[in-house]
C-alpha cells in the first residue's frame, strides 16, 4: 500500500505540473548558455518536487484522498467481475438457482447504487468492496456446487446395490473360503462407493444451506447499507463469511477438477 502511496505522490497532477513548470524554466537557463547555473537549478527543481512529493506522501488528506480513489476502482472492478461471473454461472443453474442468482445481483446493484450516491465514506467504502467480494464468492460457490450436483444426479447407483444385492446372496450359499473372501471385498467396495456419495450429497445439502445464508446475509447488509447503519461489527461479519464461501468453494472447486480428471 505504502508503494501504491508513494507511485501515487510522485505522480500527482500537481507535482507532475510544479516538475513541468521547473523543467521548463530549467530549459530556458540552459538554452540561454548559463549551464553551471542550469545544473544548480535542475538540483534544486528536483529538489523541490521532491519536496512536494514528500508532503503528499505524508499528507493525511492525501492519503484518505488517495485510498477513496484506489476503493473506488477497486469496486468498479468487482462490480464488473461480479456481472461477468454471473454471465458464466447462470448456464450451470436451473430455475430455481437462476432465480437465486437473479435476487443477490439485484440486491448487489442497490448497495452499488447507494454507495455511488453518497458521499464518501471509509467504513462504507470498505463494506460495499467487502460486500462485493462477498457476492463473488456467492457466484463462484454457486457455479461449482451446481456442476458438483449436476455430476452427482447423473450417476446411476442401481447397478451398484443390485451388485451388492446379488453379491450378498452369493455369500449366503458359498462354502469356499477364498471365494467368500473376494466376493466380501467387491461387497465392501461396493459399499464406499454408496456410502461416498451419501457424504457428498449431505455436504452439497449443507453447500446449499451455506448459500442461502450467504444471499440472506447480503439482502441483510443492503438494507443496513441503505439505512446507513454500518458498523465495525457488520464489517467483521462480511468479512467472516468471505473467509468461509471461499474455504467452501475451493473444496468444490476441487472435487470438480478431480471428477474431471477421472
Amino acid at each position: 500500500m505504502k508503494f501504491k502511496l508513494l507511485m501515487g505522490s510522485l505522480t500527482r497532477p500537481r507535482n507532475i505540473g510544479i516538475l513541468v513548470v521547473l523543467m521548463g524554466l530549467l530549459a530556458g537557463l540552459v538554452t540561454q548558455g548559463t549551464l553551471n547555473i542550469g545544473f544548480l537549478a535542475f538540483i534544486a527543481s528536483i529538489s523541490i518536487y521532491l519536496g512536494f512529493v514528500i508532503q503528499s506522501f505524508t499528507s493525511k488528506k492525501f492519503q484518505d484522498m488517495f485510498i477513496h480513489r484506489m476503493k473506488e476502482k477497486r469496486i468498479r472492478e468487482l462490480n464488473k467481475i461480479c456481472t461477468r461471473l454471473a454471465d458464466d454461472a447462470k448456464r450451470h443453474t436451473n430455475a430455481s438457482y437462476f432465480k437465486k442468482l437473479r435476487s443477490i445481483m439485484e440486491d448487489k446493484n442497490e448497495i452499488v447504487k447507494s454507495y455511488q450516491k453518497d458521499s464518501p465514506d471509509f467504513l462504507k467504502e470498505k463494506i460495499t468492496e467487502q460486500t462485493l467480494n462477498l457476492v463473488v464468492s456467492y457466484i463462484k460457490l454457486l457455479k461449482s456446487f451446481c456442476i458438483r450436483t449436476k455430476d452427482l444426479n447423473s450417476v446411476d447407483v442401481n447397478p451398484v446395490l443390485e451388485r451388492i444385492t446379488k453379491n450378498t446372496r452369493k455369500l449366503n450359499f458359498t462354502n469356499d473360503p477364498k471365494l467368500y473372501e473376494n466376493v466380501n471385498k467387491i461387497i465392501e467396495m461396493d459399499q464406499k462407493i454408496i456410502s461416498r456419495l451419501k457424504e457428498e450429497k449431505l455436504e452439497l445439502e449443507r453447500i446449499d444451506t451455506r448459500l442461502d445464508y450467504i444471499k440472506s446475509t447480503v439482502n441483510m447488509f443492503k438494507h443496513q447499507i441503505n439505512l446507513s447503519l454500518e458498523s465495525e461489527e457488520m464489517l467483521e461479519k462480511i468479512e467472516s463469511a468471505v473467509n468461509e464461501a471461499l474455504a467452501l468453494e475451493n473444496v468444490l472447486d476441487e472435487r470438480n477438477k478431480k471428477s474431471i480428471r477421472n
